[in-house]
């Protein structure tokens, strides 16, 4: 069955180079062989600015290249988010994409419509997140505990009703040789085949 998925691109750096984008390519690439629609929002290419105060949070959206991205949200069925893990969780750029995104109205009910509780509007949208580091994807999760990846899980995705979320952990990246390189970009292509 064919799903329409969305690929956020979370790199901050729009080099082509970048492994973070090959992943996001290579999927795209299984995605339309499996017959899904496919959109492609790349953070990086946006324009808007970070949320500086609570008020601005419940301003009107004032950056339509966010408005573009919460129309390839609300689209979407299925959401595939790729990162680089840095200092030890999402770069600043992604996170602050997120907080513009997720606003009330868009991704909650406002406050004043549910009296008081924010209730999630994203109900029936599955996620997988992609990460790639430096350091061995078991060490980030046996040693670490994969604190932010929980965090986005729990606390963004899940509480705007995104579920089920699944993760794809890709470590040593800047160690990978070429054969492994090209098993994870077809690892890639392979879930995006599926939809998964």
């Amino acid at each position: 069955m064919s799903k329409r998925i969305a690929i956020i691109e979370g790199h901050p750096d729009q080099a082509p180079e970048r492994f973070c984008r090959a992943l996001a390519s290579a999927y795209e690439r299984g995605a339309r062989a499996g017959g899904h629609e496919v959109r492609r929002i790349d953070v990086a290419a946006l324009s808007f600015q970070l949320l500086r105060s609570q008020e601005e949070w419940h301003a009107p959206l004032a950056f339509p290249d966010i408005e573009r991205a919460q129309q390839d949200i609300a689209w979407a069925e299925h959401l595939i988010i790729i990162y680089p893990l840095w200092l030890g969780g999402m770069p600043a750029l992604l996170k602050g994409f997120l907080e513009q995104v997720m606003r009330p109205g868009f991704a909650v009910y406002p406050e004043e419509e549910t009296g008081g509780w924010r209730e999630p509007k994203l109900a029936g949208r599955s996620a997988r997140i992609v990460v790639t580091m430096g350091m061995p994807a078991f060490f980030y999760r046996w040693f670490f505990g994969a604190h932010s990846l929980k965090s986005l899980e729990r606390n963004i995705l899940k509480f705007v009703g995104i579920k089920p979320i699944r993760e794809t952990l890709i470590g040593m990246v800047a160690a990978k040789d070429d054969a492994k390189r090209k098993a994870a970009l077809a690892k890639l292509e392979a879930l995006g085949r599926a939809g998964a």
